[in-house]
């Protein structure tokens, strides 16, 4: 079978799974967060921690609850590394670095998980499982819960109430995050990861110094890693690592976890909306925006020409011969076009264009389909957007899904869109222009310059991957990668909530012959269209300077 072939049934089968699964597990969603009932285990943590679930909070309490359970998760994270060397279970290893501790749980925090350092060289066993895989658990559902409180948004009226924000975080963890990755976790172990808490293994020697080897509780950690879009690894290589990802298998598996509760967000969507059609003109726009993506990372992974692409079938260099090129290039783009950041495959080693690729991903805002809640709420908001254009077009004041799109839920919007490319430019700018920035850099030139936007990319959407040519261990960029983590995720949080108050306080607009039809194809492709065009607007002057230059000059 050759390599093209592999890599286009891949994509295949990887959707085919999707498909399956899309209508039952969107169905399954809407009623967690629309059943009035609550779960015995769920009622012991509200009265652990004093919160009544059946409270309906405005926008504004809602916030407030989302901040401050960050704001403790990020002390608490902080703290538990700062102490690793008095904890039992470290393997040994001491105590984080106060910059290296806050930018990592600034990072597990915002459902990044970038990582300036080696996992199994840094991390015992009670920071991985005590600190790191919790909040991969709860940074997730946070995430699932904002997008659920906009969506009530647009379905509730007359009425500033979105529901309740300790009742959707206890609920997002308990019923669907951590039973899937109960099962994750044992069809990973199946597949040959490794699930123990052994220590540190000598095996033997390499290249005139010795190897060791230490276990953990890898499947387990890997499988909400993915479930959860967070992309934290327990090793350095991450999921190249054959403990975490053994084979073909568990590759294509991993990627469907990624994927499918972004996917099959639309589908809730559309089922508390009360049309199913508008989940399928969101899910239709994700999809066209993922399958181009694809398609374009393959083709400039095979297609590059040289003798040494050539004898190899493609641009093998940094990618694992057991996912070869067609697995490697799914997994990045599902990677880069979610908020996950995991990857199977050596980001810095890509072509040019490639490395281009996996950068627009995560500079679309991560919406196609996203991070588990961010990929919904962020496409909403570009849906907003798209509505208003529309709007102007016709000269009609612009509604969706029954409420008017005036000044206020514009601005909202506008600011939501605002802030990651600030944040992304204005970093990228200031660490170029610092003569230190260049001995953090492995390259010079195009490549080098992709290096330091690639951080600053993935950090303040959310995404946690690396070019890995950059040393980002330093007090400059476990600072300011940090910051940029934490304003990328919580600030446009503001926004999506105060939206979401805005859109329920109003009464429902009634559909007329001159109403945008927001359920059809011309609209998903209007909104597939705003998405490229404002994101090509504002960043293709720092992608011309980067893998675009790159690209060009090979």
């Amino acid at each position: 079978m050759s390599p093209v072939l592999s890599g286009v049934l891949q994509f295949a089968a990887l959707a085919v799974a999707l498909g399956l699964s899309y209508r039952p597990l969107g169905d399954y969603m809407a009623r967690v967060y629309s059943s009035d009932k609550h779960l015995r285990v769920e009622k012991w943590i509200y009265k652990a921690v004093g919160a009544d679930p059946s409270t309906q909070m405005r926008w504004t309490a809602y916030l407030r609850g989302v901040l401050a359970f960050s704001a403790v998760s990020v002390l608490f994270l902080y703290l538990l590394q700062r102490l690793q060397g008095h904890l039992p279970g470290s393997l040994g290893y001491v105590s984080i670095p106060a910059d290296q501790a806050f930018n990592t749980a600034a990072s597990f925090v915002s459902n990044t998980n970038w990582q300036s350092y080696a996992g199994e060289q840094t991390m015992g066993h009670v920071v991985q499982t005590g600190g790191l895989a919790v909040q991969n658990f709860v940074s997730a559902s946070v995430g699932i819960a904002v997008a659920v409180a906009l969506v009530r948004g647009f379905a509730r009226s007359r009425t500033g109430e979105l529901g309740n924000f300790w009742s959707d975080l206890v609920r997002g963890t308990v019923r669907i995050l951590l039973p899937i990755s109960v099962i994750g976790a044992l069809v990973l172990v199946a597949c040959g990861a490794v699930q123990n808490f052994a220590g540190i293994h000598p095996v033997g020697q390499f290249m005139g110094g010795s190897q060791q080897w230490n276990g953990g509780a890898v499947a387990s950690q890997e499988a909400i890693k993915e479930l959860g879009t967070n992309g934290g690894g327990y090793f350095n290589a991450n999921s190249a690592h054959p403990f975490e990802n053994p084979n073909g298998f568990s590759n294509l598996f991993e990627i469907f976890l990624i994927l499918v509760i972004p996917f099959a967000l639309t589908r809730t969507f559309g089922r508390m909306v009360g049309s199913v059609k508008q989940g399928y003109a969101i899910l239709a726009a994700m999809v066209t925006i993922w399958a181009g993506f694809t398609a374009l990372m393959m083709w400039t992974e095979f297609a590059h020409h040289g003798p040494a692409f050539d004898i190899s079938g493609g641009a093998m260099e940094g990618k694992e011969t057991r996912f070869g090129i067609g697995g490697t290039s799914v997994f990045a783009v599902a990677t880069t076009l979610t908020s996950t950041g995991a990857v199977d495959g050596f980001h810095s080693s890509l072509t040019g264009f490639g490395g281009g690729i996996t950068m627009l991903g995560m500079q679309l805002g991560e919406i196609a389909p996203g991070g588990t809640g961010s990929g919904l709420y962020g496409m909403l908001i570009m849906a907003v957007i798209a509505v208003f254009l529309a709007g102007l077009m016709v000269g009609r004041t612009p509604e969706y899904l029954g409420k008017k799109i005036g000044t206020r839920e514009i601005k909202f919007a506008a600011c939501y869109i605002l802030i990651t490319p600030a944040l992304v430019l204005g970093f990228t700018a200031i660490a170029m222009a610092m003569p230190s920035t260049r001995d953090a850099m492995t390259n010079s030139g195009a490549h080098g310059f992709s290096e330091v936007l690639y951080a600053y990319t993935s950090g303040a959407n959310n995404n946690g991957s690396a070019f890995a040519g950059l040393n980002a261990n330093t007090e400059w960029f476990n600072t300011t990668i940090g910051l940029a983590m934490l304003l990328g995720r919580f600030l446009p949080m503001v926004f999506v909530l105060a939206l979401a108050g805005s859109l329920a306080e109003q009464r429902p607009i009634p559909e007329t012959a001159g109403t945008l039809r927001t359920d059809k194809p011309l609209f998903t492709g209007l909104l597939a269209g705003t998405l490229l065009i404002v994101t090509g607007l504002t960043y293709f002057p720092a992608l011309a300077l980067g893998p675009l230059a790159e690209g060009l000059a090979s």
